[in-house]
């Protein structure tokens, strides 16, 4: 049993861009158990990343760098950066990826404690947090607008999900593109938790 979770290992990190020869303790750890958990990880990042009907694999791969980013995997990050860049993404739509999770990354502190005080002061006060890559972004704004959802979901900001949600749907989105765009970013941040 073990040679078969080693292949599923094998098969789960190869879907990221991963090589298996890498230290990743947890993973072993799970990959030492008959763990089915890891077949159902493998099966759902794979679905994730490419057997979606709303996003590119293009998108799939960019929300899964913002993830990544988010959550400071650097291997992860270069890897994921690799795969954006062999589906079409330009370096300035990794670069945006990047600027856009550190930008909602800083939103989503700030708004979160906005809405967890509740006070008029905080909430009637300018945020004076400078945000002018939201205004003409490469990625376009609808894709901008679903990954700065999928950031704010990760993140626990209530307000943003709101926020983002509403806007993404304006700019013409489905309720199918952002069900699936939030999944995969679920799915990734699982993934991170055992690498």
């Amino acid at each position: 049993m073990v040679s078969t979770q080693n292949e599923t290992v094998v098969s789960l990190l190869g879907l990221v861009g991963l090589e298996a020869s890498a230290e990743f303790p947890v993973l072993d750890s799970l990959s030492k158990s008959d763990s089915r958990f890891l077949r159902d990880l493998k099966i759902n990042v794979g679905n994730a990343l490419n057997s979606g009907q709303h996003l590119s694999k293009k998108e799939a791969r960019l929300l899964a760098l913002s993830v990544a980013a988010n959550e400071k995997h650097q291997p992860l990050i270069d890897s994921l950066s690799e795969a954006a860049r062999q589906e079409g993404a330009t370096e300035a739509q990794i670069a945006e990826t990047l600027a856009c999770t550190s930008l909602l990354s800083t939103n989503n502190v700030f708004y979160r404690f906005r809405h967890f005080v509740g006070k008029d002061y905080y909430n009637n006060t300018q945020a004076g947090i400078r945000m002018s890559i939201m205004m003409n972004p490469v990625l376009g704004k609808e894709f901008f607008e679903l990954m700065s959802l999928v950031v704010s979901a990760i993140n626990g900001c209530e307000m943003c999900v709101r926020s983002h949600e509403d806007s993404v749907l304006k700019h013409g989105a489905s309720e199918a593109r952002v069900f699936e765009a939030i999944r995969l970013g679920a799915v990734i941040k699982g993934l991170i938790t055992v690498l």
